[in-house]
């Protein structure tokens, strides 16, 4: 009999290529699983209703904010349930960051970590030299380069309404640690205003693509025109650490930070959930364990451009070699990220937010009016 599985990803190489090569490899010891693919766009990988993805599809490739969500709405199946004691304390104790932890709720696992990402910084290391600039390491330095790089290229950073918010809550994450953000109160007022201020410094300096671009936007206008020489914020995405004939490599490294670590990077990436509509669990859940697992991550995952969360991928040195060390050189700041919250009505206020935050860089709103619609947000989000 044949089972067939529908799986949700999301369209880019990175969350495409690997999940196929795994699946094509799984099917070898289990014939008889057939999977229907589907993708969305980066925009509704990180604001698509939960639920509704539940009902639809038997596996999601899912973005973490959404734990708090799916649980009320019993969207995906507790895999707590299924996992062998030492397969849970292997994804333990190889997190990258966070990571394992991103998917835990009410002491429950709802996904299991296969690809992890956090805000870094990127750079074009042809025009680096070019202009013989170095990396920034502090914001101050990330200032003064945007003032000084020559007229023919630009600083870049990913400032879509969404990407907006997420960039101001890793300056604040960096400025004042896990405290920035409080239920009652919502964030900060005097981290906040620090935090828009650092943003806003280096606003008439930008490339124009920025204020409007999501990081894949930029990454793909950076790794072919000449005009981008570095990016302070940026979710790090592997594949275009690769040597490619047609397109310039971009590194990346740790973030730069106004205090003394690359602390704060709000982490990203991707867990694999099994849906409670789900009519296969034992394999559906057999399959997402597969993806998981170390040998499969160092191995399948990051030979088809997956970015794995694998803490034995991240560290292994052959795979550093293939893609200029982009994991070895960014690991300091996936270790030292910061969940972004995932309450049940978080994922409703990101793209306000960001839109209020272009509302100030525009000039329209002043750093405390802000902050305090932000906050008025937040409030109102924890009822929803």
């Amino acid at each position: 009999m044949t089972i067939e599985l529908k799986i949700m990803t999301w369209n880019h190489p990175r969350g495409i290529e690997p999940m196929k090569a795994t699946f094509k490899a799984f099917q070898k010891n289990h014939p008889e699983v057939e999977a229907h693919w589907s993708t969305r766009s980066l925009k509704d990988f990180e604001d698509y209703p939960i639920e509704a993805l539940a009902k639809e599809f038997d596996l999601i490739l899912l973005d973490h904010p959404c734990i708090g969500r799916a649980v009320n709405t019993d969207s995906l199946l507790s895999l707590s349930e299924y996992l062998p004691k030492e397969y849970v304390e292997d994804l333990k104790a190889n997190s990258v960051g966070p990571s394992y932890e991103s998917y835990l709720w009410k002491e429950r696992l709802w996904a299991l970590p296969v690809d992890t990402a956090a805000q870094v910084a990127a750079y074009r290391q042809d025009l680096i030299e070019k202009h013989q600039m170095s990396i920034p390491e502090s914001w101050k330095d990330v200032v003064m380069m945007a003032k000084q790089v020559p007229n023919d290229v630009k600083i870049g950073i990913p400032l879509n309404s969404t990407h907006s918010f997420i960039s101001f809550m890793t300056l604040c994450a960096n400025i004042g640690g896990n405290v920035f953000w409080d239920q009652q109160r919502g964030i900060d007022i005097e981290i906040g205003k620090q935090a828009l201020h650092s943003l806003n410094e280096i606003i008439p300096y930008v490339h124009p693509l920025s204020l409007h671009s999501d990081p894949i936007e930029m990454l793909e206008f950076m790794k072919t025109a000449d005009e981008i020489i570095y990016v302070p914020l940026i979710y790090g995405y592997v594949n275009y650490s690769y040597n490619n004939d047609k397109s310039h490599v971009i590194h990346f490294t740790d973030i730069p930070s106004i205090q003394s670590q690359p602390k704060g990077s709000i982490i990203g990436g991707v867990g694999l959930g099994v849906s409670s509509h789900c009519r296969h669990t034992d394999i559906a859940v057999k399959y997402a364990m597969y993806v998981a697992s170390g040998e499969c991550q160092r191995g399948i995952y990051v030979e088809h451009e997956g970015q794995p969360a694998h803490r034995t991928a991240w560290t292994n040195k052959a795979i550093n070699d293939k893609v200029h060390g982009f994991f070895k050189n960014t690991l300091k700041t996936l270790d030292l990220s910061y969940i972004r919250p995932r309450y049940d009505g978080y994922t409703f206020i990101q793209e306000k937010a960001g839109e209020y935050i272009h509302e100030y860089l525009g000039g329209k709103l002043t750093a405390t009016d802000t902050i305090q619609v932000i906050n008025k947000l937040i409030k109102n989000s924890y009822v929803i």
